[in-house]
């Protein structure tokens, strides 16, 4: 059978000969047109003056559009309506678009846009989080609070409690393929738009309504990206509209495409948070009461905050069962780029705001962290009822999450103790302790982490995929589903599923684009869950087309349909036994069709957003980390020295891919948390908007020892193969990075290190700075 085998990515080969196709590389018409926006050079205003005749005027210009030149909607948000394309008198942030250019080549385009001159009447801009609370600058009314309990009233009563606040940085995605367009006009008024993108169906619903047109006017095609990471979720939309509308107010294909520094200064990146909180423990470490709070800078436009922030509170509890706990949310509006979807969606954030809190409590206690944290885990799976006559709370009710979920599948209390077996936690533990007590400069510290992490569209509609289908009479297997190839492996995957229905190699069956013309309203590829939908939805078209097959032969042959057999590229009836080009041949001679659709919705979701009530999640998937580190005293350097991970895959489909996605999620995720800072001046221009300004982890950043295992246990839940979604939640195993420097920094003198992310070398300086005893004995 072709799925759990460890086969390698479907163009592996492409991608390292270079024949790897991607939106820029696709041939265009010579006549075709090349845009570039105009920028913003301010970050909140307006304009008084745009004099554009300069730019019209250079070499190669074609057309210049400003918003009053469009003939419909100029809108490109995902959600709320409100980010005009072009910018409608009024500046939001700096780097937003105010016009387009269209010339006869892509430098002539970049050359033109920065002739404009304009003039503003510039305002303040709301850059920070205190800034918009005084503001109250917000995309809801109010915060939004989820929980249960009375927090007050336990945290009163606990025997100990820790406060503090905590910093978490934002993230820019640096997928390798920056964002790209093209539009090429067709008959009848209609438009082929070709995307860099996760979600061809929002770029063609958002084209359609640029251009005046109904849905079907409008063919969208991806057939892969450079990385998307959750930045070509929404961010696309701009380039794809701009290049359709250019495409029909000159007749010409057009072709967008941004340069590295101004993909990073238009588009959106991770949340950034601040997270105040105060926990209420006993003696043993056992949680009582937790009351947290997110500030979230949102940017200028909603686009997808609401969710995020909605899924950061989701995670707010990660692994531990929490009797007592107010989970506050503000979504702030700031004159920045619009913060978007990124590989966890909020979740991370969420995440590492409760291994924050343990790590503060662990220290409180003098406690080993690991056993702090197995104290309070979720009960197993496997757990028995608590005696409830004796006071205590039954599993039943301990396993409920703070949003009312029942969590049965808890798998850490197995894979943790695995995790530390095989890593040899406890002597690596004593041998840190050992170094640093011996050596003043150089610091080491090791640190465990968990990863309880959700499965599924929190917006309940989207959890559903299609798929198309067709067998030729050769026996070949053609392929389409709305999910997008990015990277990850998932074409590999869904062929995989795919040549299993049909007992055939994999050889047998041809991926095509991602294309709206033949698998309608998709969803996002994003919230992990590629496999899961497009998988289920290719496995019900392979399954419909098998049955048609095998009710047709059972009959010629005389046989029960049970006795129709589909494996190793045969087909047989009985005694009768015959290729599988064969079976199709004979069935197509016998008029059977051989194309399905299929489709597919998750179930058992069921989610309440503003109460904060259901079961957002199908599953849970999890992870355990352990990663050690070393620090300079003198100048806060560090770098990692070992990670070891244990990651839950359920039956994986493809183990080869699904420890390829861990390896990057979590070299990501560390980078996220140790090196990659982003900063906005006070006039809010991001300075950080190049390789040379912004450190992404390099080949030389990943640990030297990394060691990544699978976690070899079925999914609980009915999904394709029983396998689990690994592309967002390894990322948060980088948080065992984060709180290795912790640990690290702990050791330069006394008091809680307080660390915040990304812990950058100034940042883990300036934390052993503010230890007791800051750079005094034995230095």
């Amino acid at each position: 059978m072709s799925v759990a085998k460890p086969l390698p990515h479907d163009a592996a080969a492409l991608h390292v000969t270079g024949q790897a196709r991607y939106v820029d590389d696709i041939p265009l018409p010579a006549d075709a047109l090349h845009l570039a926006f105009g920028l913003s050079e301010i970050a909140r205003g307006h304009i008084t003056q745009m004099d554009l005749d300069a730019v019209r005027a250079a070499p190669g210009v074609v057309a210049v559009l400003t918003a009053d030149d469009l003939p419909f909607a100029n809108d490109v948000s995902p959600s709320a309506h409100d980010e005009p394309l072009l910018s409608d008198g009024t500046v939001h942030y700096l780097g937003q678009p105010l016009f387009l250019v269209a010339a006869t080549t892509h430098l002539a385009a970049r050359k033109a846009a920065r002739l404009a001159e304009v003039t503003y009447s510039e305002e303040p801009p709301i850059l920070t989080i205190e800034e918009a609370l005084a503001a109250d600058s917000r995309f809801e009314e109010g915060p939004r609070v989820y929980g249960r309990g009375n927090v007050d009233a336990a945290l009163a009563k606990a025997p100990r409690k820790v406060s503090g606040q905590f910093e978490i940085g934002g993230q820019e995605h640096f997928y390798l393929e920056s964002q790209a367009a093209i539009a090429l006009p067709q008959e009848g008024g209609d438009m082929l738009v070709g995307s860099s993108t996760q979600h061809p169906s929002e770029i063609q619903h958002k084209v359609a309504d640029a251009l005046g047109v109904p849905m079907h006017a409008v063919r969208v095609e991806t057939r892969r990206m450079g990385g998307g990471f959750g930045g070509k979720e929404s961010q696309g939309n701009a380039l794809a509209i701009a290049c359709a509308l250019v495409a029909r107010a000159t007749g010409h294909a057009a072709s967008m495409r941004y340069d590295r520094d101004d993909d990073m200064t238009i588009t959106g990146k991770r949340h950034d948070f601040r997270i105040d909180y105060t926990a209420g423990f006993d003696d043993d470490g056992k949680l009582l009461a937790v009351d947290v709070t997110h500030y979230t800078r949102c940017g200028w436009g909603m686009d997808l905050s609401l969710p995020v922030a909605d899924r950061a509170m989701l995670h707010a509890d990660n692994a531990y069962w929490i009797p007592e706990i107010r989970i506050t949310s503000h979504r702030l509006k700031t004159n920045m780029q619009s913060a978007t979807a990124f590989r966890g969606f909020g979740g991370p954030q969420g995440m590492i705001g409760m291994e924050r809190i343990m790590d503060h409590i662990a220290h409180d206690l003098g406690m080993d962290p690991v056993e702090l944290r197995r104290v309070n885990y979720y009960p197993s799976a496997q757990a028995v009822s608590a005696d409830a006559s004796g006071g205590s709370i039954s599993p039943k009710m301990k396993a409920k999450t703070p949003y009312g979920q029942t969590v049965e599948d808890f798998e850490l209390h197995e894979m943790t103790e695995a995790l530390l077996a095989s890593s040899d936690y406890a002597a690596r533990k004593a041998a840190v302790d050992t170094w640093n007590a011996e050596n003043p400069i150089l610091k080491k510290g090791i640190a465990f982490s968990p990863v309880k992490f959700g499965i599924s569209f929190t917006l309940t509609h989207l959890n559903q995929a299609g798929a198309l289908v067709h067998v030729y009479q050769d026996g070949s297997i053609h392929l389409n589903h709305g999910g997008t190839e990015m990277g990850q492996g998932l074409f590999q995957k869904v062929a995989q599923v795919a040549a299993a229905r049909f007992g055939v190699g994999l050889e047998a069956v041809k991926i095509t684009a991602t294309d709206t013309a033949k698998v309608p309203n998709t969803s996002a590829t994003a919230a992990s869950s590629g496999s899961d939908l497009n998988g289920m939805a290719v496995k019900a078209a392979c399954d419909t087309i098998r049955d048609r097959m095998a009710a047709y032969l059972a009959q010629v042959y005389q046989a029960d349909i049970s006795e129709v057999r589909f494996a190793d590229g045969h087909v047989s009836v009985g005694s009768e036994t015959m290729t599988f080009a064969e079976a199709a041949g004979r069935a197509y001679a016998g008029r059977v069709s051989l194309s399905s659709t299929g489709f597919y919705k998750t179930p058992k979701v069921d989610w309440d957003r503003i109460k904060g009530d259901g079961r957002p999640f199908f599953y849970f998937a999890y992870g355990a980390a352990i990663t050690e580190v070393a620090v300079d005293r003198l100048t806060g350097e560090n770098r990692i020295l070992r990670a070891d991970i244990l990651h839950d895959a359920g039956a994986s489909l493809n183990p080869a891919i699904d420890i390829g996605q861990i390896e990057g999620a979590y070299v990501q995720g560390a980078g996220w948390l140790t090196t990659e800072e982003l900063v906005w001046d006070d006039k809010g221009r991001l300075r950080t908007h190049a390789p040379s300004t912004y450190k992404i982890p390099a080949c030389s950043d990943r640990p030297d020892v990394f060691n990544v295992t699978l976690w070899d246990t079925e999914n609980r839940e009915d999904t394709i193969y029983r396998s689990k979604a690994v592309g967002e939640p390894p990322f948060m195993l980088g948080i065992s990075a984060w709180l290795a420097l912790s640990h690290a920094v702990a050791a330069c003198g006394t008091g809680y290190p307080a660390l915040n992310a990304p812990a950058t070398a100034e940042e883990v300086w300036r934390a052993i700075r503010g230890m007791g005893r800051g750079m005094g004995d034995g230095v």
